[in-house]
């Protein structure tokens, strides 16, 4: 089958060759694709030397980045990593053997827990791990790593995927759209390694966590509208309350409403 492997890439010129050669090396016959996000550094230079086909992405932001790939490439199964060197090149067989075998849409490469707390910050950790478990309330699902971005997909998925994210949300939003649609999807444990040196995390802990709880919120608007709207007027009907009880037993004790 024809196999693609897609990268979105910005400043990752220190590590995106190493990364198209091990891909490379683990599947001889594939096309590799590095989508440079607008970057500033000589990412788009570095991965067309090292063998990739490059595409240019000037919107920033990585939900753009993997539209454009999704758009570009043709294939019939897509392997999708981050160009930072932090995934296993080496687990990617086994998640397309899974795929091919049980007849999936979608893999996504479960980090190891402990490679995962060696080598990222506690914060973004932690928030992994509650917006897991927001999604699993809202959309019953059972995601182990929703923001892993090491996933591999079956043509069907990528061409009828419709994305709306424009940056980290797009994890999320691949994720539970398998879930809305109830698409076959596994996971496959996976090693997870410290981002070649002169890299640098792209994600902030703070602002992309509260962009991706906001996303989170809008595709529940959207997907489960009756549901949303009847706990926003909950809770501003127990806001009501609150404030109209303390003065409706005043009134029953003195017969009297001093606070209009």
């Amino acid at each position: 089958m024809d196999i693609a492997i897609i990268l979105p890439c910005y400043n990752e010129e220190n590590a995106i060759a190493g990364v198209v050669e091990q891909f490379a090396k683990t599947f001889p016959g594939a096309s590799i694709y590095v989508c440079d996000n607008n970057s500033t550094d000589r990412t788009a230079n570095v991965a067309k030397k090292a063998g990739a086909r490059v595409l240019h992405e000037s919107h920033k932001g990585k939900g753009h980045a993997v539209r454009r790939l999704f758009n570009e490439v043709e294939a019939d199964i897509y392997i999708m990593a981050d160009g930072d060197g932090t995934y296993d090149a080496a687990a990617a067989p086994k998640m397309v053997e899974k795929l091919i075998e049980d007849r999936l849409d979608m893999v996504v490469g479960i980090r190891d827990q402990d490679d995962h707390a060696r080598t990222s910050r506690k914060g973004h950790r932690f928030g992994n791990m509650m917006l897991n478990h927001l999604v699993n309330v809202i959309f019953s699902g059972g995601v182990c790593d929703m923001l892993s971005g090491y996933r591999v997909f079956s043509r069907r998925f990528v061409k009828s995927f419709p994305s709306f994210s424009k940056g980290f949300e797009i994890e999320t939003e691949l994720s539970i759209h398998a879930m809305q649609m109830e698409l076959p999807v596994a996971d496959v444990p996976t090693r997870y390694f410290a981002r070649a040196e002169g890299s640098e995390s792209k994600l902030s802990t703070y602002k992309d966590g509260w962009r991706i709880l906001n996303f989170i919120l809008f595709l529940f608007k959207e997907g489960k509208p009756f549901i949303f709207f009847s706990l926003v007027a909950l809770m501003i009907l127990a806001g009501s309350l609150y404030l109209f009880l303390p003065v409706f037993f005043e009134y029953l004790q003195t017969g009297l409403v001093d606070r209009f």
